[in-house]
């Protein structure tokens, strides 16, 4: 294989929510409309919303697929039905600002170390929020990004791998792909033409996976890249 590019999922990839996209949040805004939610209920209610969650059936980008899964959470954290939908408007705000994303403290290194060895790295990911603006804030060194807001389609729709491969000029078959998700970004890029894809695991929760990365610093020598961290 003639790897001359890395692609990388964002969320909770490269970066995670800050403070700002915390539960506490749904508190606070719930809190400016008399309402008081238990945040101890939040990791539940987002398990139980993605269970829900039903994508347009041709993978469009739809942000009210997004909104409605906002407001599940706001309502299994008590919060009342009347108010679900405006204040799901308030906390998808906070979606959109780059500074309340937090990078993982190997993403940085990690794509300094791709880019040393000449590879070209593109970001591509299912998201409604402008990726040049969060590239230039946590300057990211990378050839190209797309989120699905932009192009139309979702992950694992094989055109939008297409659609960044192309920008980078490198054909499937040169190219990785890393990501959290086994369906979008494993099963995604296999089904793009992508022979290198790697589950990014940080919690240990698909041992079962093939190809699977504790943390970025594994991927270089899963590449095949000598790395000397002395």
């Amino acid at each position: 294989m003639n790897l001359r590019a890395v692609l990388f999922d964002v969320d909770f990839t490269l970066c995670r929510p800050g403070p700002e996209l915390s539960a506490e949040r749904y508190g606070r805004i719930a809190a400016r409309h008399g309402i008081e939610l238990d945040v101890s209920r939040y990791d539940l209610a987002r398990e139980a919303a993605a269970l829900n969650l039903k994508r347009h059936p041709e993978l469009l980008h739809d942000d009210t697929i997004w909104h409605r899964f906002t407001a599940e959470i706001f309502v299994r954290m008590g919060g009342p039905e009347a108010l679900a939908s405006a204040c799901a408007t308030e906390i998808e705000q906070g979606w959109e600002v780059s500074e309340n994303f937090e990078l993982f403290e190997d993403a940085l290194p990690v794509l300094e170390e791709l880019r040393a060895h000449g590879l070209k790295l593109g970001l591509v990911s299912n998201t409604g929020r402008n990726l040049d603006e969060f590239v230039a804030h946590h300057r990211l060194d990378v050839d190209a990004s797309l989120g699905s807001g932009a192009f139309g389609r979702t992950k694992p729709h094989p055109t939008i791998f297409r659609e960044v491969l192309g920008r980078l000029e490198v054909e499937p078959g040169d190219a990785a792909m890393v990501g959290d998700s086994v369906e979008d970004d494993v099963e995604g890029a296999r089904a793009t033409g992508i022979p290198l894809a790697f589950l990014l695991d940080r919690e240990n929760r698909h041992p079962e996976v093939p190809n699977r990365l504790p943390d970025l610093f594994a991927l270089p020598a899963a590449l095949g890249i000598a790395v000397d961290r002395s």
